[in-house]
C-alpha cells in the first residue's frame, strides 16, 4: 500500500514585480499556513518517507516548512524541476521514480496543473481549485510506485488552512 500527499504551494507574495515567478517567495499568509499543514499531518500520525517538491521558490519554502512542522530530517526532500507548473501527465511520470521503500510522499507543486491531478486521481473526490498550502491525499494498493497511473485509488483526505 502506498500514500501519497498531494501539496498546492502556501500563499506566495505578489509584492514584486522585478521578481520571477519561479523567485516569488511565501508572504506571511504562507510564512503561518505551511507550518500549520504540516502540524496537522503530525496530528494524524502521518509519517513521510520522502517529500518531492517543484524546486520554484515558494514551492520549496513550503515543503521545508512542513519538513519543520513535522520534525522530520531535511534530507527525505528532493526537488524534482519538471514539477514546476506540470500538467496532470507530468505528475504520473514523476510518481513513477519514486523510491519503492517509500510507503508515504508528500509532492508540492503548482495550479493549475495540481488541480488537474487530484481530480484525476478518484471518482470521489473532486475541487474547482486546490486552495494554497492544501492537501489531498490518496492510497493505492501497490507495492511500487511505477503501478500508480493504472492502480485504483482510495480518497483519503482533503484539508487545507480556512477549513
Amino acid at each position: 500500500m502506498k500514500t501519497l500527499l498531494i501539496v498546492r504551494h502556501a500563499k506566495s507574495s505578489w509584492d514584486s514585480d522585478t521578481v520571477s515567478d519561479f523567485d516569488r517567495t511565501l508572504n506571511e499568509r504562507g510564512k503561518k499556513d505551511a507550518p500549520m499543514m504540516g502540524a496537522r499531518l503530525l496530528e494524524r500520525n502521518i509519517a513521510i518517507d520522502e517529500f518531492v517538491a517543484s524546486p520554484a521558490k515558494r514551492a520549496r519554502k513550503t515543503a521545508e516548512l512542513f519538513i519543520e512542522a513535522m520534525n522530520e530530517d531535511s534530507g527525505k526532500l528532493r526537488f524534482e524541476e519538471t514539477l514546476y507548473h506540470a500538467p496532470r501527465d507530468l505528475f504520473y511520470e514523476v510518481i513513477s521514480r519514486f523510491y519503492d521503500d517509500s510507503e508515504c510522499v508528500a509532492i508540492f507543486s503548482h495550479n493549475p496543473g495540481i488541480t488537474d491531478f487530484v481530480n484525476s486521481l478518484t471518482s470521489t473526490f473532486r475541487t474547482d481549485n486546490m486552495p494554497t498550502a492544501g492537501v489531498a491525499a490518496v492510497t493505492a494498493a501497490i507495492d511500487h510506485w511505477k503501478d500508480f497511473a493504472d492502480a485504483s485509488k482510495t480518497f483519503l483526505f482533503f484539508d487545507y488552512p480556512k477549513l
